[in-house]
């Protein structure tokens, strides 16, 4: 998928949402229940996400950035005879 392709959909995924969040206030209960799962679940994955990849750095890197070096592993190798 080319970007010019990508950018258009994502333009009209951001439209059909403001579309239906105008639409909302007149929306029926369920239709707005199922509207707050649906966004609950997005927001959830994405707060996941950054915790997984701030965990993923922080195990990688110490807090000032630098490598770790003593959680890297060291291969033992047998002693000569």
């Amino acid at each position: 998928m080319s970007s010019e392709g990508f950018l258009k959909e994502m333009q009209a995924i951001g439209e059909r949402f403001l579309l239906k969040l105008q639409r909302l206030p007149k929306a029926e209960p369920v239709e707005i229940v199922s509207f707050c799962v649906v966004l609950l679940f997005i927001v959830t994955v994405l707060v996941l996400m950054i915790i997984a990849c701030s965990c993923c750095c922080y195990s990688c890197c110490g807090c000032d950035g630098r490598p770790d070096h003593r959680r890297r592993k060291i291969q033992v190798r047998p002693a000569a005879h």
